[in-house]
């Protein structure tokens, strides 16, 4: 994983997207997503509406990335952090599921907003495929040899298959009354049920040593 330290206009951008999400959420809580213009979020973060179209292309993003901002970053550092001894399926699995499925007290209220509104459920749905690039990087650097062509396939069909869970969740929350399932423990079910028939390939596509396959067979 890069460690390169950003310059000083790559820092300015990222500050002025976190501002842009951070005033995107902060007035979809406080007056309904359905209330809120794109003119008002850009106001509220102290930019033009044209800036705002640099880094968003609707409201619904700037909402959404509030609530997923730097997670395919966080599931490949946990993939790359986990001991070697852990199987490749284990280990992106686990990542996964955790990061998709534990966000924290204070994002509850949101995910809750988030299965209230079809426009935020569907922008949330397609933000798993963006996990594909983070996680091909920290497949070849854990696997330390693995093809990089089969690393960004595996990648893309790991998204695929949470995009797949996180769309049958969304859809039941927000049937649901309040959307209370999404306090419920389905969606870890899910998620791993989406993620499973991909264990094989993973394992099948990372080198091992025999030492470190017997390692991983007493750690499932």
């Amino acid at each position: 994983m890069s460690t390169r330290r950003p310059g000083l206009r790559e820092r300015k951008k990222q500050a002025t997207r976190e501002a842009l999400r951070v005033a995107a959420l902060r007035l979809a809580l406080e007056q309904g997503p359905e209330n809120v213009r794109v003119d008002d979020i850009a106001e509220a973060a102290g930019v033009s509406p044209r800036t705002y179209n640099n880094y968003f292309s609707s409201r619904e993003q700037a909402i959404v990335a509030a609530v997923t901002a730097d997670r395919e970053s966080r599931i490949a550092a946990a993939v790359t952090a986990r001991p070697a001894g852990v199987r490749l399926s284990d280990a992106v699995i686990d990542a996964v599921v955790e990061q998709f499925t534990d966000p924290g007290d204070e994002a509850r209220d949101v995910l809750l907003m988030i299965t209230a509104s079809p426009a935020l459920r569907e922008t949330y749905a397609e933000t798993a495929g963006s996990l594909a690039g983070p996680l091909a990087e920290a497949l070849v650097e854990r696997t330390g040899g693995m093809d990089r062509l089969a690393a960004e396939v595996l990648a893309a069909c790991v998204g695929t298959a949470a995009k797949l869970a996180l769309q049958s969740w969304l859809s039941a929350a927000g049937a649901s009354a309040g959307g209370l399932m999404v306090l419920s423990g389905s969606l870890p079910d899910l998620m791993r049920a989406a993620l499973s028939p991909l264990a094989p390939a993973l394992d099948a596509a990372a080198p091992t040593s025999p030492a470190r396959e017997q390692s991983g067979d007493g750690q499932r």
